[in-house]
């Protein structure tokens, strides 16, 4: 396995330890092939950046780590690659782990492990929970920033959030209901993929405050759980939904659209507004074949550029950077979706 890079740098990117990278590097007996495939994935990852990268900057190592269902971790992972390469100051190098469910071990575990290892920076998209809080402190006590992505965790010292004005989301969808609709006597689905995101959390109340003051005769019938995942949405959706004769439009604040559609579908319930959030690969094809209305979106490369620059900021290797950078909500249709 030739390469040009010094084994701790590789160890650093793999995530594993410099002896273990040194015996697979040398072919040495008792490797797995998961850790040859490991290794080489961190030599690929590293030979990129290489090539992308300003060699002469500062190589500085960040972490990400995001709970979400593949379909938005991937549009995370491909704005990391877009926006790093922009940061002219240092050799941003990321780390990316995401699942599309972290227990409060798996997170421990993680966290543990970038702490024995150094980080300049941690990334999370994760849940507000206590559980959650009380992990994230002991990486705050060692020093390592860290940054919340799209939806925030409170009680933590996070040097800063960065995404979705997500009560400025959920207003948005009331708005576009209530010029849709009106206010007559409708029943409007809403759903969160799991209520201890903040940022699910944020946009419930602030659409059902709009909606409860603008549009009082809409009755809310709510969901949720489900992860945004395609099964548990589905089959939630399809139990609560059994009984209605009529649904007039779907506010889904998570993910899951597509199992949401099958389930609608599936009782012929025909709603006249579909409102998401995130212009992923399954929600452009469902606006593209009108299943649904709006997409609510923000720039996600944008979001990155903004994470690079506060954790340079807080190293003294850029300008002082704010401690929330609120994205914009952007309403896409099947007629203005971006490249």
């Amino acid at each position: 396995m030739t390469h040009r890079f010094p084994i701790k740098e590789i160890a650093a990117q793999a995530g594993i330890s410099t002896a273990t990278v040194d015996r697979a590097i040398n072919k040495r007996p008792h490797v797995s092939p998961q850790t040859h495939a490991r290794v080489q994935k961190a030599l690929e990852e590293l030979k990129n950046q290489e090539i992308l990268l300003s060699a002469s900057g500062r190589r500085l190592f960040f972490d990400f780590i995001i709970e979400a269902p593949k379909r938005f971790s991937n549009e995370v992972k491909k704005a990391i690659k877009k926006a790093a390469p922009e940061i002219g100051n240092a050799v941003c190098r990321h780390r990316f782990i995401a699942s599309e469910y972290m227990s409060d071990d798996d997170i421990m575990a993680i966290l543990k492990k970038i702490k024995a290892r150094g980080s300049h920076g941690i990334c999370l998209k994760l849940r507000n929970t206590a559980a959650i809080n009380k992990i994230i402190h002991d990486i705050e006590t060692s020093g390592i920033p860290i940054i919340t992505l799209v939806t925030d965790i409170k009680n933590i010292k996070r040097l800063a959030y960065v995404g979705l004005d997500n009560a400025g989301a959920g207003q948005t969808a009331a708005y576009l209901i209530e010029k849709t609709l009106g206010n007559r006597n409708a029943t409007i689905l809403t759903t969160q993929s799991n209520e201890s995101f903040l940022g699910e959390a944020e946009r419930e109340k602030a659409f059902e405050e709009l909606i409860r003051k603008n549009t009082p005769k809409i009755k809310l019938l709510k969901i949720k759980g489900g992860g945004g995942l395609e099964r548990p949405t589905e089959n939630l959706v399809l139990d609560a939904l059994q009984d209605l004769k009529n649904l007039e439009g779907v506010y889904s604040m998570g993910g899951g659209n597509k199992s949401i559609i099958s389930a609608i579908e599936n009782l012929h319930l025909k709603p006249k507004v579909f409102i998401a959030h995130d212009l992923d690969k399954d929600n452009r094809e469902l606006l593209l074949q009108n299943k649904l209305s709006f997409v609510l979106n923000h720039d996600l490369i944008k979001d990155l550029r903004h994470v690079f620059n506060i954790f340079l900021s807080h190293i003294g290797l850029s300008n002082p950077q704010p401690n929330v950078m609120i994205s914009d909500v952007s309403i896409i249709t099947p007629f203005n979706i971006p490249e």
